[in-house]
């Protein structure tokens, strides 16, 4: 059964694939997505179906899009703590898991997220911001046709 499972995904991934490459446009998209450390096939293929919207719109709206902008939970006079959620989910899990593999091996998300957990954030709440400003970098770089560069981190 397992090896039945396998040969269907394997299959699945495949056409995914094939549609993304029989597309110039997709193709391109695919490419520049896929500059970023911590994207892969996977999650380009996710960002491309799930978010078709990326690289039309603001960071922000973005953001929110994707389920990663924060929310404030607040009533009265009590002021709550800030959540995430709302959006998109598979992107969100999927931005998260690129996150976390950019936080290891691209220098500018590392800096990033150790700047937030040097000023005392959680390790998920320095993910999940992390996760956040990927997606607004993989936003820009749609919108203006470049792939990605490290820079240097401040």
């Amino acid at each position: 059964m397992i090896l039945l499972l396998e040969r269907r995904i394997e299959k699945v991934e495949t056409r995914i694939a094939e549609i993304i490459q029989s597309s110039p446009e997709l193709a391109e998209t695919d490419r520049r997505l896929q500059s970023v450390p911590g994207v892969g096939t996977v999650v380009a293929a996710t960002l491309l179906a799930e978010l078709p919207e990326i690289g039309t719109t603001d960071r922000r709206r973005i953001a929110a899009l994707a389920g990663l902008a924060p929310i404030a939970r607040d009533s009265g006079q009590r002021n709550g703590k800030w959540v995430i959620g709302g959006g998109r989910a598979t992107v969100r899990t999927a931005l998260y898991l690129a996150a976390l593999h950019a936080s290891r091996h691209s220098a500018t998300f590392r800096a990033f997220r150790k700047k937030l957990q040097d000023a005392g954030k959680p390790v998920k709440a320095a993910l999940t911001t992390t996760a956040r400003k990927l997606l607004s970098v993989l936003n820009s770089m749609i919108a203006d046709g470049t792939c990605f560069r490290e820079t240097q981190p401040t």
